[in-house]
C-alpha cells in the first residue's frame, strides 16, 4: 500500500513520486543511475531537514498517524508468549486497555497498555484507546500481581484521554486514576513506562508512574490535548488555534526532557515510526531490555526511594510566589 502522507510532507511526497517514475524508466534516458543517486540524496537531506525540526502540532499529527504501531503491534514485534488477563472483577473488560504476562528476551515481565485500533470496527471495540473505569482497575490488579512475584512492569501508553463520558464518571473514572498514580508510586517492582503515541491527560497518567518514564521521538505527552487547550483558551479549536495551543503546551519529547519529565527520547526511523514498524520495535526493545536490567538489581527499598525523588524533583517551586501574588491589588 502507497503510504498516508500528511499535509506538510507534500514535498517529499512529490519527490518520492519523482523518484519512483526515474527507478521504473517512466522518463526515458534521463532515468539514469545518476540521475536516481542525485534524487534519493536530495531526498534523504529533505526527510532529515523536515523530519527533525517538526513544531508542536506535526508531532501532535505524526502521534496520531493511523499506521502508526500500537501496542498489538508491539507485542508482536518485541515480546514472547503474550498470555492477556481479562476483567477487573468488579465490572467488566475493558479493550481500550490490556494487560497480560509477556516475555521480553530472557525477562518475564507484565505487559500493560493502551489500544487504539486500526480498523473502524477495532477502534469500535477499544473505544479509540480511551479506557474506563474498569481499565484502570483491571491494570492496578495486575500490577499488584506482578509485584507479588517481582515481575517487572512495561506500560506502553498511547491514549488522547481517559473516556469522557458519564458513566465513566458515574463509576469513579477520576478516582481510579488518583489510587492508580497512588499505588504505581510504591509498588514493589520495577516500572518502565513509555509514551509510544499520544499521552494524554489522566488517561496517559493513569499507567504512567514509573522508574523509567520515556517517549518515541515523535510521540506527545501532555495535559489536554491541543483541541481541548485551545478550545479553552480561544473558545474555539481551529486550524489556526490548534498549532498555537500545541506549542504553548511544550509536549514535545524534545521539551519534555528539557524539563526533566522523562528520561529518554527514543529515536524513530526517518519519516517516522509508521514508515517502518520493524526498526522501530526492535529500537524499542534494545531500551526497555537495558530498563529492565538496570532496575532488576536494586533492593526493593532504593527503588522505591528513587521513584519517589524522581517525580518530587519535576517543576520549579518558588517559595516567594504566593507572598508576592497575596501582595498585589486585587483585580476585582
Amino acid at each position: 500500500m502507497p503510504p498516508k502522507w500528511l499535509p506538510f510532507e507534500k514535498e517529499i511526497a512529490d519527490m518520492e513520486e519523482a523518484l519512483a517514475k526515474l527507478e521504473a524508466g517512466a522518463n526515458g534516458p534521463l532515468g539514469s543511475g545518476e540521475e536516481i543517486r542525485r534524487v534519493r540524496r536530495e531526498l534523504v537531506n529533505l526527510k532529515r531537514r523536515l523530519y527533525g525540526n517538526l513544531n508542536a502540532w506535526q508531532t501532535v499529527q505524526f502521534a496520531r498517524h493511523e499506521d502508526r504501531p500500537q501496542l498489538l503491534d508491539y507485542i508482536d514485534l518485541i515480546f514472547d508468549e503474550f498470555v492477556e488477563l481479562h476483567g477487573d472483577r468488579a465490572f467488566g473488560d475493558d479493550r481500550a486497555l490490556r494487560s497480560g504476562f509477556a516475555r521480553l528476551g530472557d525477562h518475564r515481565v507484565m505487559l500493560i497498555g493502551h489500544q487504539k485500533g486500526h480498523t473502524l470496527k477495532e477502534r469500535g471495540e477499544c473505544l479509540y484507546g480511551c479506557a474506563h473505569p474498569e481499565g484502570y482497575r483491571k491494570a492496578l490488579i495486575k500490577m499488584k500481581m506482578a509485584a507479588k512475584f517481582r515481575l517487572p512492569i512495561i506500560c506502553l501508553i498511547d491514549t488522547p484521554g481517559a473516556f469522557p463520558g458519564i458513566g465513566a464518571e458515574e463509576r469513579g473514572q477520576a478516582q481510579l486514576i488518583a489510587t492508580n498514580l497512588l499505588e504505581m508510586s510504591r509498588l514493589a517492582t520495577p516500572i518502565s513506562c513509555v509514551v509510544i503515541g499520544e499521552g494524554g491527560s489522566g488517561g496517559a497518567l493513569g499507567i504512567g508512574i514509573g522508574d523509567r518514564v520515556s517517549m518515541l521521538e515523535h510521540a506527545y505527552y501532555s495535559v489536554i490535548s491541543p483541541e481541548g487547550c485551545a478550545g479553552i483558551l480561544w473558545k474555539v479549536a481551529t486550524e489556526e488555534t490548534k498549532p498555537l495551543a500545541a506549542e504553548a503546551l511544550r509536549l514535545t519529547a524534545k521539551h519534555l526532557s528539557r524539563f526533566g519529565i522523562i528520561d529518554d527520547v527514543i529515536p524513530e526511523p526517518l519519516g517516522g515510526a509508521h514508515r517502518d514498524h520493524r526498526e522501530m520495535g526492535n529500537t524499542l526493545k534494545s531500551y526497555l531490555l537495558r530498563y529492565v536490567r538496570e532496575l532488576r538489581g536494586l533492593p526493593v527499598k532504593d527503588l522505591l526511594e528513587q521513584r519517589y525523588q524522581k517525580f518530587r524533583r519535576m517543576g520549579v517551586f518558588d517559595e516567594g510566589l504566593v507572598e508576592r501574588i497575596a501582595a498585589e491589588p486585587s483585580p476585582l
